[in-house]
C-alpha cells in the first residue's frame, strides 16, 4: 500500500522529529550545566534557586501553550512553527547573556523587593522563560501536523515516531554539552546549541506545505492521508484554510478535553523531573561529575526510544482487532501505566550500583514516551483538526502546572534533606510519585471517558 500510495507524509514527520530533538536539546543543556552553575566558583545556587529556574520555565510554558495552540491554529502549521523555533532558538542563546540580563533587572525592579533574588537567578529565570515561550509552540504545532498527513491508524505511530526526538535531544545533550562546556565554556555552550535551530528554517520552509497545497504529495497518498475521514475529520479545504473559531469556554465544556488536561497533568511533571533532575540526583548520590554521567544518562534516554516509538505502534494491534483507535489507545496505555512501578525500586536496590536506578527509570521514562505518544493522539481521535492545536495547548498548560508543582516540591525536599543529611529520602518520595501517577491518571481519564465519543458539533 505504501509503494502505491507514497511516502512524502513521512518527509514531514522527519521534520517534526528534527524540530522535536532540537527543542529538547536546547531544554537539557541547563541541566547538565547546573553541576558546574552551581559551585561557588561561578553562581553557588541552591536546589531552590535552582527550581526557581526550573519552575519559571515550566510555569511560562503552562500560559505559553494555552495560547500556543490558538496562535498555532490562527497563524497555520507552516507560519506557527517556523516562528516558534526562532523565538525558542533566541531564548536558548540569550543563555549565554543571563547575567547582565540579571543585572539589568534588578537595576530596574529592586524597588518592588526582587533585589533579594541573585542576579544570576534573575537572568537564568528571564533567559528560561523566553526559551519556554518558543517552545510552547512545538507539541501543538507537530500534532496538528500530523492530523493533516496521516490517517487516524498511523497517527500514533508517527506521534511516537517524532515524540522519540525528545529522546534523541535528550541523549545527544550529555554527549555534547559537556565537551563544549569544557573547550569553550559554558557561555559558548548556550550559543552553539541554540544556533542549531535557525538550520531547521531552512529544510521546514522548503518541504512542508498544507497536504492541499503540496506539489510533492501524489493524488493516491493524498486520498490514503483521508482514507479513515469520518465525521470529525470532514471538512473542506477552504474551511481548513481559514479554520473557525472554537472558543475555549466551548471547548471546556467538554469531557474529552478534561480527560486530556488532567492527564497531561499528572504525567508531565514525571518527564520534566527526569530531565531537570537527573543530573542533579547522580551528582548528589554518586558524587558524579558531568562528564561522568553523560554516557549513564545517554544509556538511559536511549532506552526511552524504543518506548515513544514501540508505544506509539503497540495500540495498531488492537485497532486491527476492531477497537476504534481511542480504546485501542486506551487498552495500552493501562499497559503503559503499570510498566512505571518498577521505579519504586530504584531507591532500595540503588546500593548494589548507580546502574540499578538508571536502568529502572529508564524502563519508567521509556513507559511515558509510550503514553505521551498515545495522549496526545487521543486528542485528534475525537476532535476535529481546527481545534487540535486549541486542545493540545489546553493539556500543554495542564502539564506545565503539574510540572511546576512537581519541580518546586522536589526543590523543597531537597533542601530540606540535604539540611538534614538524608537526600536518599527525598528522591525517594520523588520516584514514588513518578511511579504512581500514570495509574491514577488512567483511571481519572477512563472514568471521564470510558468509550470512544468524537466530538461532531463545533
Amino acid at each position: 500500500m505504501k509503494e502505491k500510495t507514497g511516502n512524502y507524509r513521512w518527509t514531514i514527520c522527519a521534520l517534526l522529529f528534527f524540530a522535536t530533538t532540537v527543542n529538547y536539546l536546547d531544554r537539557q543543556v541547563l541541566s547538565l550545566l547546573k553541576p558546574v552553575l552551581e559551585d561557588e566558583s561561578h553562581f553557588g545556587w541552591t536546589d531552590n534557586d535552582y527550581a526557581d529556574i526550573a519552575a519559571a520555565f515550566q510555569f511560562t510554558y503552562a500560559i505559553a501553550m494555552l495560547f500556543a495552540g490558538r496562535v498555532i491554529d490562527k497563524l497555520g502549521t507552516k507560519k506557527g512553527y517556523a516562528w516558534a523555533i526562532i523565538i525558542w532558538s533566541l531564548g536558548a542563546i540569550i543563555h549565554a547573556y543571563a547575567v547582565p540580563i540579571g543585572e539589568g533587572i534588578k537595576a530596574t525592579l529592586g524597588w518592588i523587593g526582587i533585589a533579594a533574588i541573585p542576579v544570576s537567578v534573575l537572568g537564568f529565570i528571564f533567559a528560561r522563560a523566553f526559551l519556554a515561550f518558543g517552545e510552547a509552540g512545538n507539541f501543538p504545532a507537530a500534532i496538528k501536523a500530523t492530523a493533516e498527513y496521516f490517517p487516524k491508524k498511523e497517527r500514533s505511530l508517527a506521534t511516537g515516531i517524532f515524540n522519540s526526538g525528545t529522546t534523541i535531544g535528550a541523549i545527544l545533550a550529555p554527549l555534547s554539552v559537556p565537551y563544549i562546556e569544557k573547550s569553550y565554556g559554558w557561555q559558548t555552550t548556550f550559543i552553539i546549541i541554540g544556533a542549531i535551530g535557525f538550520l531547521w528554517l531552512i529544510f521546514w520552509y522548503i518541504y512542508y506545505e498544507r497536504p492541499e497545497k503540496q506539489k510533492r504529495l501524489s493524488p493516491a497518498e493524498a486520498e490514503y492521508i483521508k482514507s479513515d475521514s469520518d465525521d470529525v475529520e470532514s471538512s473542506a479545504p477552504a474551511q481548513e484554510a481559514k479554520p473557525d473559531k472554537v472558543s475555549w469556554i466551548k471547548l471546556l465544556g467538554y469531557k474529552q478535553t478534561w480527560s486530556f488536561a488532567f492527564g497531561k497533568f499528572m504525567t508531565d511533571g514525571v518527564w520534566w523531573f527526569f530531565l531537570f533532575w537527573l543530573p542533579a540526583y547522580l551528582k548528589d548520590q554518586y558524587h558524579m561529575t558531568t562528564t561522568q554521567m553523560a554516557f549513564p544518562i545517554a544509556v538511559l534516554y536511549t532506552m526511552t526510544m524504543v518506548g515513544s516509538i514501540g508505544g506509539g505502534w503497540f495500540p495498531m494491534h488492537f485497532i486491527r482487532k476492531g477497537y476504534t483507535a481511542y480504546d485501542g489507545r486506551m487498552k495500552a496505555m493501562l499497559i503503559y501505566a503499570v510498566i512505571p512501578l518498577v521505579v519504586l525500586a530504584a531507591q532500595p536496590l540503588g546500593d548494589f550500583s548507580f546502574w540499578v536506578p538508571v536502568i529502572l527509570i529508564g524502563i519508567g521514562a521509556s513507559a511515558h514516551q509510550a503514553w505521551s505518544a498515545n495522549i496526545f493522539t487521543t486528542v485528534s481521535d475525537m476532535f476535529p483538526r481546527k481545534a487540535v492545536a486549541s486542545i493540545v495547548g489546553i493539556g500543554g498548560m495542564a502539564g506545565g502546572i503539574g510540572g511546576v508543582i512537581v519541580t518546586k516540591i522536589g526543590g523543597a525536599l531537597f533542601t530540606h534533606y540535604k539540611e538534614v543529611g538524608s537526600i536518599e529520602t527525598g528522591y525517594t518520595i520523588m520516584f514514588t510519585f513518578c511511579a504512581l501517577a500514570y495509574l491514577i491518571a488512567w483511571f481519572v481519564m477512563k472514568s471521564l471517558v470510558p468509550k470512544y465519543k468524537p466530538i461532531t458539533d463545533l
